[in-house]
């Protein structure tokens, strides 16, 4: 396996992340979640959904994603929000393809969004995982992070 770097983001990057995302989200994500529970919405999948997540991390911040590479193949990426006013980094997306998990790649991703937030001035981070995100649960505590709070979601058709 070739090792991956990890650089700015660029808009041609788009369309793999977003794919990147549907692949690697498939059983942790809420959209997913909400389709078990309440089925197909307004004529789109979960897939649809999470990968508009995606389009609203480049348009509110390109600046603060960064894609890792290998082999001109995106092989996963980070996408990040940064409120200054309130001193806070959120880290809201972060995969890795299949082949390139379990080498710390993740963590790479993670310490460089980290790293991003603190040239940017701020003061704490925040990133948050589905109780079913077995990787998650166990990849922040990790690199650092500690939980703070859990949150229900209900819903229901109209």
């Amino acid at each position: 396996m070739s090792p991956a770097t990890i650089r700015p983001y660029g808009p041609k990057d788009l369309d793999a992340i977003k794919l990147l995302t549907v692949e690697a989200f498939d059983g942790v994500t809420f959209e997913q979640d909400v389709e078990d529970v309440l089925g197909m919405l307004h004529g789109h999948d979960w897939r649809w959904r999470k990968a508009r997540h995606i389009d609203a991390d480049a348009a509110a911040n390109p600046a603060g994603i960064f894609v890792a590479e290998a082999l001109g193949c995106v092989v996963g990426y980070v996408t990040t929000r940064v409120d200054r006013e309130a001193g806070q980094g959120r880290i809201l997306n972060l995969a890795v393809a299949l082949d390139f998990r379990e080498h710390g790649l993740g963590r790479r991703l993670i310490e460089h969004a980290l790293e991003y937030f603190r040239r940017e001035g701020l003061e704490y981070a925040m990133i948050e995982t589905m109780d079913q995100n077995e990787t998650g649960q166990h990849l922040y505590p990790a690199c650092g992070f500690v939980e703070v709070a859990r949150q229900v979601y209900y819903g229901r058709k109209l």
